[in-house]
Formats: structure tokens, C-alpha cells, sequence
């Protein structure tokens, strides 16, 4: 026990010196203090009394905020033994007193965000975070703050990281990261090309970079910008030469587009990079020429992180913030790194999240009624915007415009496919040239765009006015004219045929096309849900479906149903 006290006393008057030492600027440059923070450490959480963790606790706050104030001219990196000494002040702090909060927050923004490009930090990191989930959970404002610097550092470490980071994932969302985390997981790809180019102006390093004093350096003249729109209301036009390029072709550093992908806290302010003239042209090089791993790792990465927040936010997220994620969403549909695997993964999962909510909140097609019509009458401008299209026509007219209560919108948003519906008719507007769908291995799907378009818009228009019978004249009135049509391709005009035909019989209509809620009832409708406790016929009919002739089978009901001759 005295050894063991002896080494505790010998460990503290280490990092007492250290404290002391003015000679030197930067103490993490002493090969033996980390060794000594780690020992403390150990000794406390083995069954320290309440005075030895007290002690220790002085000295480690005193060298905690000297190695902060000093991280701007070190030469070395401190991230490991920061994070040793944040590891003791959260298991201890009960028993000082001490609140971390403040502590956690200079460590992100005076540390990581100079070293997320060590490998070595940021796995100590991951393992730290992961390790103290249940604690961050005092802190429901630390990760969301901090999620772009997190997202630096797997942008720069890659897939050996990525198993770590989809676990502290759901502690980077809350209300006011929410939306700002989506833009930035989409534009992960667009993070490693920005990053890249630091490095390279860095002569080949990231670790100690000066981002922050670039976004510094360019906040006046950033601020002259946004002050300018405010009072004029004119667009914020890029810094520099005017073309936001430098003399490669590529990012300008003062770039306003540049910085905001490079800012390391959330802002929650809306994302404008996008509006740059030099962004479509940088990453359509970066994916063009040779790419880097990092770049293709990252391209990898960014469709699962993806999914998981889809998930998430179906789970945990409330109904007005998914809400407002689907405009967002719509509006991104078009607009992303333009590497074909990417897009083709990112899109599906888009999609599929964006029908998930709509299933799960039917009336938001009503409260998004005005950006579904606007993407309906941008279905002409790409292939992308098309299939986007195509999955708002489905949702229309799966759900009814909303349901059976929003008769208004549903009529608005029935004249939008109306109007689509006839541009389109006689016209090849959406171009049977056009590229069609891409499948991930790059290969086209076959089916032109326009017949695909044509087929969903038929469908939500009889959809549609089966959920709203007073739409029933103007969707015979549609149908008929495709039925008409000379020009039409003939799956559509198959489709049409076959609706107006329902129409005919409007209880086998209302079950075949009617919402899928079991709200219509009547004679000879069919209750779908109820399709797996109610069996409604013996035989099964389906086997017979277009044969015709003589039955082919050789026996009669009465060799499959023996007749009782003996009825009691």
C-alpha cells in the first residue's frame, strides 16, 4: 500500500511540474506525461479514496486547460492524453463537482478540430464516445453542435472506422441537427474533395491544418455578403476573383462555398453551397479523374450512414420535423455527387424513406401539396427528377391526395397530373432519347422514361378519383383520350383500357384501386385486411386464369369432392 502510494505521489508531482513549467510552451511534448495521466487514472478507478481522486483531480484540471490554451502552437499531438483526462474527469465527477460540458467543448473545438485527421485520435475517440454513450447522454447538445467535425474525421479515416461511428450516430441527432445532418451526409463525398484540397495546401498534411484560420481570415468579407442580401436581396456571389476558382480549376480557399462545407459546428444556417457555379464543375472532375481511395471509400459510406439516419428519424423523430425533411429531401433528389453508384444508392434510400413517411403520415401529401408541384412540373428537366416523379404520382394516389377529407387537394393536385398527363400525350417532351433509369452496375433499365411517367400519372389519376368520386367525369374524360391516342406507347395505353374498364364496376374499382385503409365500405367491396382470416372461395380460380377451351383436366368435382350419399 505505501509503494502504491509512493508511485501515486511521484505520478502527480509530475504533472505538477508540468503545470509549473513556463520553459515549456507545450507540455504534451513530454514522452512521460501520458504514461503518468494513464497511472493516476488506474490508481483512482482501482479504489482511490475520495482525497486521492481530489487531488489528482487538481492537477489534471490545471494541465487539462494548459494543454488547451497552448494547442494552437503545438507541434505535437494531444488528443490521446486530452482524452485520458476527460475519461477521468466524467468518472469523477461526482466527486469533485466538476461539470464536463465545458471541458468536452473546448476538447472538439480546440483540438479535434485541428487532429481528426490523426488515425491514431480519432480511433481513441470513437472508442471513447462509444464507450460513454450512456453519460453523453447528459450532454444532448454536445454531438449535434459538433456532428461536422465528426463527420471530418470519418470523411478523412474511412471504412475502418465505420463500424464505431454508425453507433454514436444517434447521439448526433436532435432537433436542431436534424435537418442540417442530412445535407451534410448526402454531401460526405463533397467534404473528402474539399478536405483533399487543404491537404494539398498544406503540403500534404491535414493534422494541425489552419481551417479555422481560413474560415476566420474570410468571415468579414463573408459577413459584407450576407449583410448585402439581407438589405437587397441579391444572391451571394463568390469572394475572390468572382469565379471561385483558383488557378487549377479548383476551389478558391476564400471560397464562401468552400468554407461552408468546411465549418466544423452546426449553425443550423441553410446550405448554400449548392448555388455556387463552381460546384457542379468540381465534382464532376473529382469523379471523372482518377479517384482517390479516401473519395471512393467515402462514396461507399455515405449510402449506409444514410440509411441509418433514415432509420433513426422514422423511429425517434417527431411528424413536423420529417415534415420538413421532405421538401429538403426533394430538392437533393437532383443534386448530389454525380458518381452513378452513389447516385443510384442514395436515391433508393430517398425514395424509400420519403414513401415511408407518407405512408406513415398520409396527410403530409396535403401539406406539402405546393413542392409536390412544383417537382411534378420539373419531371421534364432529368432522368433523376423523372423518377422522383414518378414515386410523388404513387404516393398521390396511394393515399388519395391525403385521404378522403382533402377534397381540395386532391382536385389541385389531380389537375397538376392532368396537365402532365396531356403535355406529354402526343409529345416525347421527356424524351424517349433520354437516359433512362441506372441500375448500380451502371446498365440502363430499358423501360424509356416517359412510358414509365405516363403509366404511374394513369394510375394516381384513377386512383384519385376513386378515393374522390367527384373526380370520376374528368378521369374518364383522361383516360379516354389515352385510350385514344394513336402515339401512345402501349403499356400506357394497356393501363388506361384496363382502368376505364373498372370504372365500370364501381365496387370492384373501389377494392381494386380504393385506398388501402379499409375505409370504403359497401356491397362487394373487399376488405383487403381482412383477406387473411376470411377465405372466399375453394377452388382456386387463379389456376384457370386465361385458359380457354374445354378444361384440360380429366376428372370431375365429385372425384375431388366425394358427394355423401347418406345426408343426415
Amino acid at each position: 500500500m505505501a509503494q502504491s502510494e509512493g508511485d501515486f505521489e511521484f505520478y502527480l508531482r509530475s504533472l505538477s511540474s508540468q503545470t509549473r513549467d513556463s520553459s515549456s510552451p507545450d507540455p504534451s511534448s513530454d514522452p512521460y506525461l501520458l504514461p503518468s495521466v494513464t497511472k493516476i487514472y488506474e490508481m483512482c478507478k482501482e479504489g482511490g479514496s475520495d482525497e486521492m481522486v481530489t487531488r489528482a483531480f487538481n492537477q489534471m484540471s490545471k494541465l487539462y486547460h494548459r494543454c488547451i490554451s497552448v494547442s494552437n502552437q503545438s507541434q505535437t499531438s494531444n488528443g490521446v492524453l486530452l482524452l485520458t483526462m476527460l475519461q477521468f474527469f466524467l468518472d469523477f465527477g461526482d466527486v469533485v463537482l466538476h461539470d464536463t460540458d465545458s471541458s468536452l467543448r473546448s476538447f472538439f473545438q480546440s483540438c479535434l478540430s485541428r487532429e481528426f485527421a490523426d488515425p491514431v485520435v480519432a480511433g481513441r475517440l470513437l472508442e471513447f464516445l462509444n464507450f460513454n454513450k450512456k453519460i453523453l447522454k447528459s450532454f444532448p447538445a454536445l454531438l449535434p453542435q459538433f456532428f461536422p467535425l465528426l463527420l471530418k474525421l470519418i470523411a478523412w479515416n474511412g471504412e475502418s472506422l465505420e463500424k464505431p461511428f454508425l453507433s454514436i450516430v444517434p447521439l448526433m441527432i436532435s432537433a436542431g441537427s436534424f435537418l442540417p445532418l442530412f445535407s451534410s451526409l448526402i454531401d460526405l463525398p463533397l467534404l473528402v474533395v474539399a478536405l483533399e484540397k487543404v491537404e494539398k495546401k498544406n503540403s500534404g498534411t491535414l493534422i494541425g491544418s489552419s481551417i479555422a484560420s481560413i474560415q476566420k481570415s474570410a468571415a468579414p468579407e463573408m459577413l459584407l455578403a450576407l449583410m448585402d442580401e439581407a438589405y437587397t436581396g441579391s444572391a451571394i456571389e463568390n469572394l475572390g476573383d468572382g469565379t471561385g476558382l483558383d488557378d487549377n480549376g479548383s476551389f478558391d480557399l476564400a471560397d464562401p462555398s468552400f468554407l461552408e462545407i468546411l465549418k466544423d459546428e452546426n449553425d443550423g444556417i441553410a446550405e448554400r453551397h449548392w448555388t455556387s457555379p463552381t460546384m457542379a464543375t468540381t465534382l464532376r472532375a473529382a469523379v471523372n479523374n482518377p479517384q482517390s481511395d479516401r473519395l471512393k471509400q467515402t462514396l461507399r459510406m455515405s449510402p449506409h450512414l444514410l440509411g441509418l439516419y433514415f432509420s433513426i428519424a422514422l423511429r425517434e423523430i417527431n411528424d413536423s420535423l420529417l415534415c420538413a425533411l421532405i421538401p429538403l429531401l426533394m430538392s437533393r433528389y437532383d443534386t448530389m455527387c454525380p458518381d452513378k453508384t452513389f447516385c443510384f444508392e442514395v436515391r433508393k434510400r430517398l425514395s424509400d424513406f420519403m414513401l415511408a413517411v407518407f405512408q406513415r403520415c398520409p396527410h403530409f401529401i396535403a401539406l406539402l401539396k405546393k413542392p409536390i408541384m412544383d417537382r411534378l412540373a420539373e419531371a421534364y428537366d432529368s432522368p433523376a427528377k423523372t423518377e422522383l416523379g414518378l414515386h410523388l404520382c404513387w404516393a398521390i394516389g396511394e393515399h388519395g391526395a391525403g385521404g378522403t377529407s382533402y377534397k381540395d387537394v386532391a382536385r389541385v393536385l389531380f389537375e397538376s397530373l392532368e396537365l402532365l398527363l396531356y403535355e406529354n400525350l402526343a409529345t416525347s417532351r421527356l424524351g424517349l432519347n433520354q437516359e433512362s433509369a441506372i441500375d448500380p452496375k451502371g446498365n440502363s433499365s430499358g423501360k424509356s422514361s416517359q412510358a414509365r411517367l405516363l403509366c404511374f400519372v394513369v394510375t394516381a389519376i384513377a386512383k384519385l378519383a376513386t378515393c374522390h368520386n367527384e373526380l370520376l367525369p374528368r378521369a374518364h374524360v383522361s383516360l379516354a383520350k389515352v385510350a385514344r391516342s394513336k402515339v401512345v406507347d402501349r403499356r400506357v395505353w394497356q393501363r388506361a383500357c384496363d382502368y376505364l374498364g373498372l370504372m365500370d364496376e364501381p365496387a370492384l374499382c373501389m377494392s381494386v384501386l380504393g385506398p388501402p385503409t379499409g375505409e370504403a365500405c359497401g356491397p362487394g367491396i373487399v376488405d383487403w385486411s381482412k383477406g387473411d382470416s376470411k377465405m372466399v372461395a375453394h377452388i382456386p380460380f387463379y389456376l384457370l386464369a386465361e385458359q380457354e377451351g374445354a378444361p384440360y383436366h380429366d376428372f370431375s368435382f365429385g372425384d375431388v369432392f366425394p358427394v355423401d350419399e347418406n345426408p343426415s
